[in-house]
């Protein structure tokens, strides 16, 4: 038993509300992206709802022919409904207690559960790609090897692109995007 799962961040975008779209630069580098997937076997294409991943994802299904299909557990993790001036130090301390939430906030363990219901969904010996975001992304990682946090977050890129391996022996994660 083997799933591989292409987990991508979405490209850079105007803003961070499930109505912001892609920058140009932004789609431009979706289209090198979904150039970049067309060498992997790719069965299917699985998004977040909100406008900057599902067009990242449009990219990635028109050049490699497959239906994109919506997933509202791949939307951003929301941390709060408040804005923090002291923003990083609140992302940081909810990967240091991942029970800790704030004003109508998610956990990390809450995240993490639901964006792991949709791995486990997946049949095995799949090939797939999950367009979500870097928070949501990260903690997805995290759920199969505990020693990704924080700064691995502060790491991803817009787009970006990591390979999961997952097998009866556990979890292979490799970095795959190296553009600049």
């Amino acid at each position: 038993m083997e799933k591989v799962i292409y987990l991508v961040n979405h490209g850079e975008a105007e803003g961070s509300a499930a109505q912001d779209p892609l920058t140009a630069e932004g789609i431009l580098h979706g289209s090198e992206l979904a150039q970049f997937l067309e060498g992997y076997p790719i069965e299917r294409v699985i998004t977040s709802p909100l406008m900057r991943a599902r067009q990242t994802a449009n990219e990635i299904g028109d050049k490699l022919g497959i239906r994109i299909e919506d997933d509202s557990r791949l939307a951003e993790r929301q941390m709060s409904t408040r804005v923090f001036d002291d923003w990083l130090v609140k992302v940081e301390g909810t990967f240091l207690d991942l029970n800790l939430s704030y004003e109508d906030g998610e956990t990390s363990n809450d995240a993490m559960q639901r964006v792991c219901d949709v791995v486990d969904e997946l049949p095995d010996n799949s090939h797939s790609v999950l367009v979500t975001h870097s928070l949501l992304l990260v903690l997805l990682m995290r759920c199969f090897d505990q020693r990704i946090g924080f700064e691995d977050w502060q790491a991803i890129k817009h787009p970006d692109v990591y390979e999961m391996r997952l097998a009866d022996a556990g979890a292979q994660i490799t970095h795959l995007w190296e553009h600049e």
